[in-house]
This record gives C-alpha cells, sequence and structure tokens, in this order.
C-alpha cells in the first residue's frame, strides 16, 4: 500500500465535504473547488474522514493512489487556510507596482510589463520589490508565481531578476575570475 496514499483525511470543522461519484467537492469559509477522481481509484465520506481506496495493485493504481489523496488534502487545506507564494524582485531600477488588480513590472525591458490576476489569484504588493500571490488553488498559485519569475529569471552572474523568497542563486563568477 502507498504510505501516503492509505493515510485519511480528516475534514475539519467549516468544511462540506461531497463525494458523487468520481467528482469530490468542498466547500470553505475561502472558496470552493472540485476534482474528479481517475477510475480506478474510490473516495469514500464516513464520519468527517476521507478514504481513498485503490482496487488493485496495478502500476496506475498505485501511482494515482497517493496523488489523489495529496490532492483531496490539498483541496481542504485551501479553502480553509489558502496558499501564498512570495517573491523578490532584485536588481537596480527594477520594480513592480498594484494597477487595480493586476501588476505592472519594470524589469530592464523597454516597455513595463503587465501580468493580469487569473480567476482566484489575488496579488498583494507589498514594497517596490516584494509581491505576493495568493489563492485556495495550490497549482494555480505555484503556477502563476512561475509565470511572474519567468518574466526575468535570476542571473547567475550578478543575482538579478525575479525570484521566490528564500530562493538561493548559485552565482558564477565571471570571465575577471579564474
Amino acid at each position: 500500500m502507498s504510505r501516503i496514499g492509505r493515510l485519511p483525511i480528516t475534514v475539519p470543522a467549516g468544511v462540506e465535504v461531497k463525494v458523487d461519484g468520481s467528482v469530490v467537492s468542498v466547500k470553505g469559509a475561502k472558496g470552493e473547488l472540485n476534482h474528479t477522481v481517475a477510475s480506478p481509484i474510490e473516495v469514500s465520506l464516513e464520519a468527517e474522514t476521507l478514504t481513498v481506496a485503490r482496487p488493485n495493485d496495478e502500476r496506475a493504481s498505485r501511482s494515482l493512489h497517493g496523488l489523489t489523496r495529496t490532492l483531496i488534502s490539498n483541496m481542504i487545506e485551501g479553502v480553509t487556510k489558502g496558499y501564498e507564494k512570495k517573491l523578490e524582485i532584485v536588481g537596480t531600477g527594477y520594480r513592480v507596482q498594484a494597477k487595480g488588480s493586476d501588476l505592472e513590472f519594470a524589469l530592464g525591458y523597454s516597455h513595463p510589463v503587465n501580468v493580469s490576476a487569473p480567476e482566484g489569484i489575488t496579488f498583494a504588493v507589498e514594497t517596490p520589490t516584494k509581491l505576493s500571490v495568493s489563492g485556495i488553488n495550490k497549482q494555480q498559485v505555484g503556477e502563476v508565481a512561475a509565470n511572474i519569475r519567468k518574466l526575468r529569471k535570476p542571473d547567475p552572474y550578478k543575482g538579478k531578476g525575479i525570484r521566490y523568497a528564500g530562493e538561493v542563486i548559485r552565482r558564477k563568477v565571471g570571465k575577471a575570475g579564474k
């Protein structure tokens, strides 16, 4: 058995979980999320605990077992606490401004770069060099943060660019260093 997949998921107070065939819907204080479970995996709800079971030990069933349990657990955590990724901008003249719900970056290009917030994602600009991406869907928050980081990846020579908070950039020696 999968060590992760066999762990039961406890449903906290204030969270409503519905299992309708292969669709699991989770509703909480911050919003509602749905997930369609892959075919061999079965999800059952008994007295405020969710259990994820697989019918056999085939490779496909084993690989989906722990994944499904983790996805449902992340949905429950998302509707209760939410997810947040913090980003830092390093570089002379590099900054970000909030324009309504969107962001406008100055990243050394000849033009400002605008990023619009997808549905379910909110941006918060703490300082001109620090921002955070938050939402209830863990995958969506991570993807939006990665797309923002892609606008100007951290340079390995000077360290300039957009990085995650706490990310360590391995620096290279330039041509002068031997």
